[in-house]
């Protein structure tokens, strides 16, 4: 069994660009749905989202978790945005929202 040597949150971008670095043929059966998912559902490219994710937690004061959470979901608006942040259990101002938006805007 191999070991953990460093734990860390990726976004379904970079899940897939490192499923897509092996072939195909040899992965296991939950690593083929879990392609298979990340291939539909991925919104913007992996470097992309590295990027993004680097800003959000640099511009916004985002952890690398809740970066990771935008990357995977790309909300569109401030209610969308909202949504979700609600959830993370902080107070995060108008401000940094719109901020959040824009950094989204500026990834395509």
């Amino acid at each position: 069994m191999e070991e953990v040597v460093k734990k860390r949150m990726i976004s379904l971008p970079e899940v897939k660009e490192i499923l897509s670095g092996s072939d195909l043929e040899s992965l296991d059966q939950i690593q083929r749905w879990t392609f298979d998912y990340v291939s539909k559902f991925a919104k913007i490219e992996p470097k992309a989202a590295k990027k993004m994710k680097q800003e959000l937690t640099s511009q916004c004061g985002l952890t690398e978790e809740e970066a990771v959470e935008i990357i995977n979901i790309m909300p569109k608006s401030l209610p969308e945005l909202r949504s979700f942040t609600f959830g993370w259990k902080k107070l995060i101002l108008s401000e940094t929202l719109e901020k959040i938006l824009k950094i989204i805007d500026e990834n395509p």
